[in-house]
């Protein structure tokens, strides 16, 4: 390649994902899944479009998996545990008895309707038997769901891929000729363990080490933290586990963690997944060959028809009823179980094996995530709201970020006064923080400020406070209660805690700028490090013999 073809290729590489990125602005303002919107891309620069060839489905196969990967772990780095601990269970026993109900029926159907053979139809029924994490990801949370459906159906996502792929790679492999359902049943168990406790295990060592950490630059953290998720997805794989599981436990584990810049972390996770989106559903865009396609409608309608209207409600029923689960939300539940990037990606896996019915397969699989994501997808707020299972406003979630300095053990946490907290109309006084914790700045109006014991805080309202990391918990319990129940929360019986988390919760953002502990020696001058405050035109600086404060210029208008 010369230097005019680089040119060319990162021409059209940026051309591609700016129009994905628009894509995602059209497919909200028209309700459909931006998934659609990318395989149409990729079918529109394709051989039927422009001419571009590509059916490398081994290439296709490996690239999704890392897609899928990243996916995973921005989905666990962005799940709050204390949201999606009440439905854990629930979602676990979805993910796999769910699964093996809709493979066992849908597979049943096929083999009865399409005269298909049994591997074929046990392939069909597994590669879409499993919602795919990125189209729930995307549609869900722009939907008022209730907390506990909307974590359920994250959940499940989550956790059902894995099962589901080593399902089809079995079917596909000599293990297929060789194994009973015994011997498949402990397979899946044993690399479904060995997933669990590689991902935990590395994300558990990651997160002691990043919390031990001063690295020079901010945008270090972020990286380290995708590298660890990543680490694990690996180190999984190469010892014989579920790679997926392991990279989306590894995830949840760190999005829970106190780490540095959780917030800066999260954001740059969130832009990763839309990259390997948008890079995926191209790309299967372009694999696709629409000159088949017109073949394997009625095949895809027919498998399609029996996993949304039979197999999914049914094991949904099995699945949920134990668990009290009401008759509104398992109607939604059955509705929602959006098919995208996985079962397409799983439906190159027979290619790459040489299967006689391969293509057949994937252009089925194709065709029933396009139909089936055009009918569920922009019917799924309709559906809520008839099922009564929307909430007028979506719970929001406190998010701490924090950045540690060299010899230093305290924390500077940026909040702001959301609209419906109890927190406006409080007094500073009011908030009977620890001792070891000081408000240092509010920003109201455009101004900066130092409070004074009687100011009274009010909505939208930026504050700094500098905390010790010892009373730090105490802090962020004391906001949240006081937030949820006003200036007698304590009274009332509110402690803040995470689990009691309410739709008046605080949602404040952090970012850390330490200060020097009382008992540590002193130190040597040290150059002023700054930091930007998020949302706000101002920076925090900090120095080691210089304590954190500021000195307003003018007092005017400010109450």
């Amino acid at each position: 390649m010369n230097p005019s073809d680089l040119n060319t290729v990162v021409l059209a590489g940026t051309l591609v994902l700016l129009a994905g990125v628009a894509a995602v602005r059209v497919s909200i303002r028209a309700g459909l899944p931006s998934l659609l919107l990318y395989l149409a891309i990729g079918l529109t620069i394709g051989e039927a479009g422009l001419g571009l060839h590509f059916e490398d489905t081994g290439l296709t196969m490996i690239l999704g998996s890392l897609a899928l990967a990243v996916i995973l772990a921005e989905g666990g780095l962005t799940t709050r545990w204390e949201v999606i601990r009440p439905a854990a269970g629930l979602a676990l026993v979805l993910a796999t008895a769910g699964v093996a109900i809709s493979v066992v029926v849908t597979a049943g159907l096929a083999y009865w309707a399409l005269d298909v053979d049994v591997r074929t139809a046990l392939l069909l029924g597994a590669v879409v038997s499993s919602t795919d994490a990125a189209a729930v990801f995307a549609v869900m949370r722009r939907l008022p769901l209730q907390r506990r459906l909307r974590a359920t159906l994250e959940a499940e996502s989550g956790f059902n891929d894995p099962p589901v792929i080593i399902l089809v790679t079995v079917v596909t492999s000599d293990a297929w000729d060789q194994a009973g359902a015994g011997s498949v049943a402990l397979m899946m168990v044993r690399q479904l363990v060995i997933g669990a406790v590689v991902g935990l295990a590395i994300a558990r060592v990651g997160q002691w080490i990043l919390s031990r950490s001063a690295l020079p630059a901010a945008g270090l953290y972020p990286l380290a933290t995708i590298a660890i998720a990543m680490l694990a997805f690996a180190t999984a794989g190469i010892a014989g586990g579920s790679p997926f599981l392991a990279v989306y436990i590894a995830g949840l584990w760190l999005g829970n963690a106190a780490l540095p810049h959780r917030g800066t972390t999260q954001g740059f996770a969130e832009g990763l997944a839309w990259l390997a989106q948008i890079g995926l559903f191209v790309m299967l865009g372009l694999l696709a060959s629409p000159s088949r396609l017109p073949g394997a409608l009625l095949p895809a309608l027919i498998v399609g028809g029996a996993l949304l209207l039979v197999a999914r409600p049914l094991s949904v029923l099995l699945c949920a009823t134990p668990f009290r689960i009401p008759w509104r939300e398992q109607a939604f539940m059955s509705w929602a179980g959006l098919r995208g990037a996985v079962p397409i990606v799983l439906a190159t896996i027979p290619i790459t094996v040489g299967l006689p019915s391969a293509e057949r397969i994937f252009d089925v699989v194709f065709l029933l995530v396009v139909v089936f994501t055009l009918i569920q997808g922009p019917t799924l707020p309709l559906a809520a709201r008839r099922l009564g299972v929307a909430e007028s406003m979506a719970p929001r979630d406190v998010t701490i970020e924090s950045a540690p300095l060299e010899e230093v053990d305290a924390t500077v946490l940026q909040f702001t006064v959301p609209e419906r907290s109890r927190l406006a109309g409080v007094t500073v006084a009011e908030l009977r923080l620890p001792g070891e914790a000081v408000i240092t700045l509010i920003h109201r109006d455009n101004k900066l400020f130092v409070p004074e014991p009687n100011t009274v805080l009010r909505a939208n309202d930026h504050l700094l406070l500098a905390v010790t990391d010892e009373c730090r918990p105490d802090v962020e319990r004391r906001l949240r209660a006081v937030s949820r129940a006003g200036r007698l929360a304590y009274w009332h019986g509110e402690r803040g805690d995470l689990s009691e988390a309410s739709s008046d919760e605080l949602e404040p953002q952090a970012d850390a700028a330490p200060q020097a502990q009382e008992s540590r020696p002193a130190l040597r001058p040290r150059p002023i490090i700054s930091h930007p405050l998020n949302g706000l035109n101002g920076h925090t600086h900090h120095s080691s013999d210089r304590r954190l404060t500021a000195k307003p210029e003018s007092r005017e208008g400010i109450g």
